[in-house]
């Protein structure tokens, strides 16, 4: 591993947490996080996450924790964030490889994986620390506007006025008085990035489920909201097209074993165009276009709004 500052803190950072040196660096990832797979002096292969400080972060690791040992699929978290230098680093085991499922499955698959993370956690103790949720999620947000602080960049989106985007705000601002009705209910646990670059399968099964810094205490029809829209998204912000997102939210309930009722997935929908909306409004900095106005208003109808 090259001698570097960065390559020595890392070095010492795993020598003192997971009692082995660094022998090699065998791949570098990420977004919001650096992602480093590293191959230890003894042979283990790890995954290393680096990024910024976060009060939720400690509340993440234990629901992975909790989640790996209840046979769910997804890495064993080996230790929690601690620091390193300015940031804060964590460890996992390597789950590599998945695959998309195919087109006709992906409905059934990502739905059902996601009822059975909600299932098996609820029993988990309360994670009050888990909220805020992620900017993309926060619909009940407190800053002055319609959006909050974006995730991934220096902007602020509510200063970016323009006539392009006057509806998306508009649309933004409606899609969060649909929400109020929810702001106070009860909560479970889900994932709120779930898409194909985070939930991995393997020849028709669950590989592994990873990003768990994007795990979220929020009620139920929030979580499937916006899972329902963007199951099928990656990095452009498009998602999951209207009759997908009808696929997903009736794959869901099946799943789970229960109807929801017209108001719930009115509510589903609500959640699913607020991510619709965040991203479009994000994305148009990008000069890319991640809503139709179409789509936002069929959403919109199904949404109750």
């Amino acid at each position: 591993m090259p001698a570097d500052s960065d390559d020595r803190a890392v070095n010492d950072w795993c020598f003192k947490h997971l009692g082995c040196p660094v022998a090699e660096r065998t791949f570098t990832a990420g977004n919001l996080s650096v992602v480093y797979g590293l191959r230890l002096a003894d042979g283990r292969e790890v995954v290393l996450k680096i990024r910024d400080d976060d009060a939720r972060l400690e509340a993440c690791t234990r629901v992975q924790r909790r989640m790996w040992q209840a046979g769910f699929p997804c890495p064993e978290p080996l230790t929690g964030p601690l620091p390193l230098g300015r940031k804060v680093a964590s460890a996992e085991t390597p789950v590599p490889g998945g695959e998309a499922p195919a087109p006709a499955d992906a409905p059934r698959l990502f739905a059902g994986l996601l009822a059975d993370f909600v299932t098996r956690a609820e029993e988990f103790d309360p994670q009050p620390l888990l909220r805020p949720a992620p900017a993309w999620v926060l619909w009940y947000h407190e800053e002055d506007g319609v959006w909050p602080v974006p995730d991934d960049r220096d902007a602020d989106l509510n200063a970016e006025r323009c006539s392009a985007t006057a509806w998306v705000d508009e649309l933004g601002a409606a899609v969060r008085e649909r929400l109020e009705e929810v702001r106070d209910a009860a909560r479970v646990f889900g994932h709120g990035d779930w898409d194909g670059r985070n939930v991995k399968f393997r020849d028709g099964r669950p590989l592994a489920v990873h990003d768990w810094d994007s795990v979220v205490y929020e009620p139920e029809v929030v979580i499937i909201g916006q899972a329902a829209a963007m199951f099928e998204g990656g990095p452009t912000g498009a998602g999951a097209s209207v009759e997908r997102t009808v696929a997903f939210l009736e794959k869901y309930q099946t799943a789970r074993g229960r109807a929801l009722s017209d108001n719930e997935l009115q509510l589903c929908w609500a959640a699913g165009l607020w991510v619709r909306a965040f991203n479009a409004k994000k994305f148009h900095l990008d000069n890319f276009d991640a809503l139709g106005r179409d789509e936002a208003e069929t959403r919109m109808r199904r949404a109750g709004i």
